[in-house]
């Protein structure tokens, strides 16, 4: 082959990538054949496992789907999984699908009045204590009745909102200019570079807030996250004797992870207690009186609509008037036709952020289908299901945790749940005791999970979105500012486990 031709072929992979990653992703495709042959399915299930969970970490080198997509082909193509089970695991998870689709986009359209409500919010509240407390508090009071997803899809669009208003003006332009591109600082100006960084630190700890406030609230709730409808389906369980059942466990640690929110900030770890800087918010204020003056009745009526659909969507998601994802493609049809949103292309920007990450969704059900054709956390089941009836409620607790950090949340509780309702209805435990154990599995995938994003679709989706380069929330980064959260939320979820319920 010519070797120019071999050269291109060279560069062209994993594109602007570094070399050493690039290298790191053809060894991963190299050993898992090897490691197949000489360890056997089980061992190289737990290594892809590993390698998968590497991509993710790498989001901001290179976004996870092609990497991660690679290792899903080598993982069929070896008999790991087979295509109809990556299917299956698709299927299953549909309305996760629907609602990746439709309802990030349908938030996309409601960018300007959230935008307009949050700036309200954020130049109202001075207290950045006060401030994170209300943004974790209402992650968790929305994500209760919503969705986690739809929440952290809000929270996105606020921030990239508030971010390209002050990245123009620090890139030397008038606020009212167009067409500005705020995910390059090339033409950031050394006197606005301090207060950009600052800017972004700023967000990263409101939007962790809000991000973990979804985990507080989604666990106490059969709405907030896709897993708590079947284990309520499993256990019987209609929407208020769900709340009550979890209520000795999940208010206690609503409690302490707002309790959290507040001793973080005041102590500044791990990158939180950064103030707005006052240079960004005289440029906000000024954004907010520009666009007040300048406000066209056409603008006021398209507020005014956004504001209706939104209390829809919130009456639509609580009563449940469909599945999540249908009721997202409602919101696009009723904000683009009474806006009149009604070309093409105007529609399909709403779609950009949404798609990728259902691709890598996808990609990750190829993961899960690994795991569950090769049994890789029977071992674990088999092992606490073995243990007396007294310990077991913690140690689903701790298993469902440590497992729900490694992989997808919504599986291990459908594994978990499937597991020990299959050993009641053998007859093998109580009533009692399924109830327990279900809690446990309950709060055990929902809580210790925030220790990484790949535990939880909000995170995973926020660390893949637009908006964690533009404030550079790397995997590491999200690791170490969920940390006291997760020591938290998993103390007191095992405390709650054991002794309340």
């Amino acid at each position: 082959m010519n070797p120019t031709l071999t050269q291109a072929f060279k560069q062209n992979f994993l594109g602007a990538s570094p070399d050493w990653y690039q290298a790191t992703i053809v060894a991963f495709l190299v050993i898992n054949p090897l490691a197949l042959y000489i360890m056997g399915p089980f061992a190289t299930g737990w290594l892809l496992i590993g390698e998968f969970i590497f991509t993710l970490a790498m989001a901001l080198k290179c976004y996870p789907l092609q990497p991660g997509g690679l290792l899903a082909i080598e993982a069929i193509l070896l008999g790991l999984a087979s295509p109809e089970s990556v299917y299956l695991e698709a299927v299953s998870n549909f309305q996760v699908i629907l609602l990746l689709m439709f309802m990030v986009a349908g938030i996309y359209f409601m960018r300007d009045m959230l935008l307009f409500v949050f700036t309200k919010i954020l130049l109202g509240v001075h207290s950045k204590t006060l401030l994170s407390l209300l943004f974790c508090f209402a992650g968790a009071v929305l994500s209760a009745f919503l969705d986690a997803l739809t929440v952290t899809a809000v929270l996105i669009t606020i921030a990239v909102g508030f971010f390209s208003v002050y990245h123009k003006v620090a890139s030397g332009k008038d606020i009212t200019s167009t067409g500005h591109d705020h995910t390059v600082d090339t033409e950031v100006t050394d006197e606005h570079r301090g207060d950009l960084e600052q800017f972004r630190a700023f967000l990263r700890n409101l939007i962790m807030h809000g991000a973990v406030g979804t985990a507080l609230g989604g666990v106490c709730t059969l709405v907030g996250e896709p897993q708590n409808l079947l284990i309520a389906e499993k256990a019987g369980w209609d929407f208020m004797t769900f709340f009550w059942t979890m209520a000795p466990v999940t208010m206690p640690v609503l409690v302490c992870g707002l309790i959290t929110c507040l001793v973080i900030e005041k102590t500044a770890i791990v990158g939180y207690g950064v103030q707005l800087p006052s240079n960004v918010r005289n440029v906000l204020v000024e954004y907010s009186e520009y666009e007040q003056s300048h406000r066209t009745n056409n603008d006021v009526a398209a507020l005014i609509v956004q504001g209706i659909v939104a209390v829809i969507l919130v009456f639509a998601l609580a009563f449940h008037w469909a599945p999540v994802g249908l009721i997202g493609l409602m919101i696009i049809v009723l904000l683009t036709a009474f806006n009149g949103v009604i070309e093409e292309h105007r529609i399909g920007h709403a779609f950009e952020e949404a798609l990728p990450f259902t691709a890598l969704l996808v990609v990750f059900f190829a993961i899960v289908a690994v795991i569950h054709e090769q049994h890789l956390f029977s071992p674990v089941i088999g092992y606490v299901l073995a243990m007396d009836e007294q310990v077991q409620p913690g140690m689903f607790f701790l298993a469902n945790g440590i497992l729900s950090m490694i992989s997808d949340n919504v599986f291990v509780a459908t594994v978990y749940i499937n597991e020990i309702r299959a050993v009641l209805d053998a007859g093998e435990i109580s009533r009692g005791q399924f109830d327990k154990l279900a809690v446990a599995i309950n709060t055990g995938t929902n809580l210790p999970s925030v220790a990484t994003p790949n535990g939880q679709a909000a995170f995973l989706f926020l660390l893949t979105s637009a908006l964690a380069p533009l404030i550079g929330l790397s995997y590491m980064r999200m690791v170490l500012m969920a940390l006291p959260y997760t020591i938290v939320l998993t103390a007191v979820g095992l405390w709650g486990v054991v002794y309340m319920i």
